[in-house]
């Protein structure tokens, strides 16, 4: 990117890029580069279905040439940020590529995302410009655009995809029969991603255009990927793992279909199968237990399901060993983070593999290592954190460079914070979280961040958020409370919450007030370690009432 700086933006060390070159896993290529590329092999075939809406590969190269043209005319160019909040829909993958064209870096927010993380990204990128829909699941995002854009001097354009009411409209912006070069440069960075867990200052992730589109290539081969590939997006797009690992962009980059569910519902998901005779879908667990649970409650088989993809979070041995039978496909599990390192249980691999383990680094220039709390290696099949480094996997975050110091080992390991083992021929089985983050059915959530807005209630006096084990999200938030008065009860934290901004995902699915802490936990003990002793002392009442 223009004027870089490798301290906002850590990269990788002159060797390490060499190396990657040398390898053959980066090419000299941009996703605008890619897209035209694809334009020209795959011409008149169909590249996304959004309901009624049909696009060609030619077609959808030519709307993104064209919108990259009107969104050059607004004055974006190289090095600008955008905010992306949208659902699935086409607008999506026109936007963001015709951002990365231009070399404006997409930050790529989620829809459940509201007023307390939009206006976090918006601010701390200085970001030129918000893509919304006008509405989408019952939420205005005008309204939410409205409210944060005269706190945000650096916003020059909002832009509405539907009734943008005073906004930009998305439809107005296209100058077709017009183009633009391709502006970024193949080690600029594409995309930002958005790290699980985001408390305070957003952890942005950034995503370069040659280790992104390896990551992507490789990931569609080890999802046997190709030509004939229908791939179902269900989850959030903006998400790494159904945007990139392989999901639409590994679809596309093979010259298959994308199908876009604008719900992930089983009634959605079941019909779009059906229509377009879709071969591969990725899911977190819950919802792949609900479409296991639907689909035995119909007596129904999505009869062209081929593969189903489950991550996000860990899928339990049991439902695991339930997928193929009920949906008659393949499971396969992926085990990653949008920071880099992507495992996966390979197609052709034994059911005991598939079953129990999250499997294996897609790549020969992964490296992982399992280490003890002092940062050692375990001995083989011992459990331990896991830290990586490789080709995808960045060395950084944006502009945090004392959090880096943490993340990051001083010879470039990403320090995930998940406690593994390797068994199986190297696969990885995941057992746990050491970074203090609940899971709930995928998404990271950061306790301190809940805690924070909690304690900005008037009559809290103490507030600790733990995740407690969930037999559908794997983990639940639970909100550990002292009131003042005694009289705050559970609907007035949750209308607290929502009218501060948070998103839905990070609401408390419990709350249990105590009249206080145990004694250990106030001033002696770190909050971790409160959380951890409330989460103890919770399951243990909870296991007491049962056994009564």
């Amino acid at each position: 990117m223009t004027g870089e700086n490798h301290t906002d933006m850590p990269t990788w060390p002159q060797e390490f890029r060499e190396h990657y070159a040398n390898e053959g896993f980066w090419r000299d290529e941009t996703f605008a580069g890619t897209i035209d590329r694809l334009a020209t092999e795959y011409d008149e075939k169909t590249a996304l279905i959004d309901g009624d809406h049909r696009l060609t590969y030619a077609e959808l190269q030519q709307r993104i040439h064209a919108l990259a043209a009107g969104l050059s005319a607004l004055g974006l160019s190289r090095g600008d940020k955008a905010v992306v909040q949208m659902p699935n829909r086409s607008a999506f993958v026109e936007i963001v590529f015709a951002l990365m064209r231009l070399g404006v870096v997409p930050v790529l927010a989620l829809p459940a995302h509201r007023h307390l993380e939009i206006g976090r990204f918006l601010e701390f990128t200085e970001a030129s410009a918000f893509f919304v829909a006008d509405r989408a699941g019952g939420f205005d995002y005008r309204g939410l655009a409205r409210e944060l854009k005269p706190n945000l001097p650096s916003l020059a354009h909002v832009v509405v995809d539907g009734d943008a009411e005073e906004f930009l409209s998305l439809s107005s912006l296209y100058r077709h029969g017009e183009t633009v070069p391709d502006a970024p440069q193949p080690d600029d960075v594409a995309v930002f991603q958005i790290s699980g867990g985001t408390t305070g200052v957003p952890k942005l992730i950034p995503r370069r255009h040659n280790e992104y589109l390896y990551n992507i290539r490789t990931a569609a081969s080890v999802s046997g990927m190709g030509a004939v590939t229908v791939y179902l997006c269900a989850l959030p797009v903006a998400h790494n793992f159904p945007l990139a690992c392989p999901g639409i962009i590994g679809t596309l980059m093979n010259g298959g279909t994308v199908v876009m569910a604008p719900d992930p519902g089983a009634d959605t998901a079941f019909a779009l199968m059906d229509a377009h005779k879709v071969t591969i879908s990725g899911v977190v667990p819950p919802l792949a237990l609900l479409w296991m649970e639907e689909a035995e409650k119909r007596r129904y088989r999505p009869r062209s399901l081929q593969v189903l993809q489950v991550g996000g979070a860990k899928m339990s041995a049991e439902p695991a060993r339930h997928v193929k039978p009920k949906l008659g496909c393949t499971l396969q599990q992926v085990f990653g983070m949008a920071e880099g390192l992507i495992c996966f249980t390979r197609l052709d691999a034994p059911e005991e593999v598939i079953v129990n383990t999250q499997g294996r680094p897609m790549s020969p220039g992964d490296e992982i290592r399992v280490v003890d709390a002092d940062g050692n290696d375990v001995a083989p099949g011992e459990t331990g954190e896991l830290l990586t480094r490789g080709p995808y996997t960045i060395r950084g975050y944006y502009r945090v460079p004392e959090h880096n110091a943490r993340a990051f080992t001083a010879d470039g390991f990403y320090r995930t914070g998940d406690i593994v083992r390797l068994a199986y021929g190297g696969n990885v089985v995941v057992s746990g979280r050491d970074k203090d983050q609940i899971n709930r059915g995928g998404e990271k959530i950061a306790p301190e961040e809940v805690e924070n807005l909690l304690l900005a209630h008037d009559d809290i006096h103490d507030a600790a958020v733990v995740g407690l084990p969930d037999p559908v999200l794997g983990e639940r938030i639970c909100a550990f409370v002292i009131s003042r008065s005694g009289q705050t009860k559970t609907l007035a934290l949750n209308r607290h919450l929502r009218g501060r901004g948070l998103a839905s995902f990070k609401m408390p699915d419990d709350f249990v007030f105590v009249p206080s802490f145990p004694e250990t936990g106030i001033g002696k003990i770190s909050k971790k370690e409160l959380r951890e002793k409330l989460k103890a002392l919770h399951l243990e009442q909870i296991s007491i009432s049962k056994a009564g």
